[in-house]
């Protein structure tokens, strides 16, 4: 029986909620984290930032250099924080 070759789905995915600028994935991870919390770059809110970054790191896989991917992982901890902080600005809408 011949090996079937592994599905790709994230070759599939296509998406229209992040429009992160050409190049922004070779920057610093501040930056990367800035820009991806913009609401020009995800106008659905700073979760679908991380999304995307989470997207990109996959999307790469073996092909990152492990320094690049380093400095993915520290952007996608900066946007947690963003995020984390967006969500208890917010804490004061959900009352109890």
């Amino acid at each position: 029986m011949p090996a079937r070759k592994p599905k790709r789905w994230i070759a599939k995915v296509t998406t229209d909620s992040t429009h992160p600028p050409k190049g922004l994935f070779n920057r610093s991870a501040t930056t990367i984290a800035r820009t991806l919390a913009s609401k020009k770059v995800s106008p659905k809110g700073p979760g679908s930032g991380m999304r995307m970054l989470t997207y990109y790191i996959n999307r790469a896989g073996r092909g990152l250099s492990a320094h690049r991917r380093a400095e993915l992982e520290k952007a996608k901890r900066e946007e947690a924080c963003r995020l984390k902080a967006a969500i208890l600005t917010h804490s004061h809408c959900i009352q109890t």
